[in-house]
């Protein structure tokens, strides 16, 4: 039982779900009018954990009556021959999403294989197309775990117009998205990182702060303004007590203390993103189709202006 009461502990798990939902009832609409949306994921190797996310996904797609084609290859394959695996997924009409799970043999070109993935079907929103057109705040495919996180954010805080976020991490993954989503959304945005001076006090100003840096625990309660918004996108794997644990990159229990709501590792934003990668999935449909597109809009844009 939380023992902090006034602290909202965001269920990433509820919220997915929410969303998985709104996901199958609009591929019921795009079904009846005679489009099956269809993601493509492409798995090299045979690493444990990207199986378990390749299966996670595929489960999600089902549930919401995507059809998953799943390409399963040894991990000795030529990039060669997985950039033309690519193109004719390109080309073939039936397919609406491509997504290549991360990361791939060291003998491919990560870059390549993802800059090979046709823009409109790249759900994973890692094109150079993409990336560039969400910082001009155009319709485009965005990565899903930002994405997955401005939704936490808008269902917490309603209009996000004017408040000071604070990004912690650069990636391109995660904190590059993030901050020009809160930026469309009207926040005032900084980025922090590994050489940013005063990182603790900038930290400090923030009423939202989203942390994706990778170090178990690097934010605790002496980080946080009090009645802040906490989104935690860490996951770190620890050993504590002779027990293997994930954690985040807040101090969670630190944090509650502070803070008016924080989204938990594991259960917060984790089922997010594979959540938006599903409706990313219906976007590129829609995009594909245009004339389809007034079934309903693209996937909840994080701001006016998405799995």
């Amino acid at each position: 039982m939380n023992s902090f009461p006034h602290v909202n502990i965001i269920d990433g798990k509820a919220a997915a779900a929410r969303v998985l939902a709104e996901v199958r009832d609009e591929v019921s609409d795009l079904k009846s009018a005679g489009l099956h949306p269809a993601l493509a994921v492409v798995l090299v190797g045979s690493d444990p954990a990207s199986q378990v996310y390749v299966r996670n996904k595929v489960l999600r797609a089902e549930e919401t009556g995507i059809r998953s084609l799943e390409h399963k290859l040894p991990a000795d394959t030529r990039e060669d021959a997985l950039l033309a695996l690519i193109e004719r997924l390109n080309g073939d009409p039936a397919v609406n999403g491509i997504l290549v799970q991360l990361p791939l043999p060291r003998h491919i070109d990560e870059n390549r294989v993802l800059q090979a993935i046709a823009p409109l079907k790249d759900v994973d929103g890692f094109h150079s197309e993409n990336v560039g057109g969400l910082s001009q705040g155009r319709e485009v495919l965005t990565p899903c775990t930002p994405a997955g996180c401005m939704r936490l954010l808008q269902d917490t805080c309603g209009d996000l117009a004017g408040k000071h976020a604070v990004v912690i991490g650069r990636s391109n993954i995660v904190g590059k998205p993030m901050a020009a989503l809160l930026l469309q959304a009207h926040c005032s945005v900084t980025v922090v990182h590994s050489r940013s001076a005063n990182l603790h006090a900038l930290c400090r100003q923030a009423d939202i702060v989203v942390a994706a840096v990778g170090r178990p625990r690097l934010v605790d309660a002496s980080w946080l303004k009090p009645g802040a918004v906490v989104i935690d996108v860490g996951i770190n794997r620890i050993n504590e007590g002779g027990r293997s644990r994930l954690v985040g990159d807040v101090d969670f229990d630190s944090a509650l203390g502070v803070v008016s709501a924080i989204t938990p590792v594991p259960g917060g934003v984790g089922p997010m993103t594979i959540a938006f990668l599903m409706k990313n999935t219906l976007a590129a449909a829609r995009l594909q189709h245009p004339a389809l597109i007034t079934l309903a809009q693209l996937p909840e844009a994080p701001c006016p202006s998405i799995s």
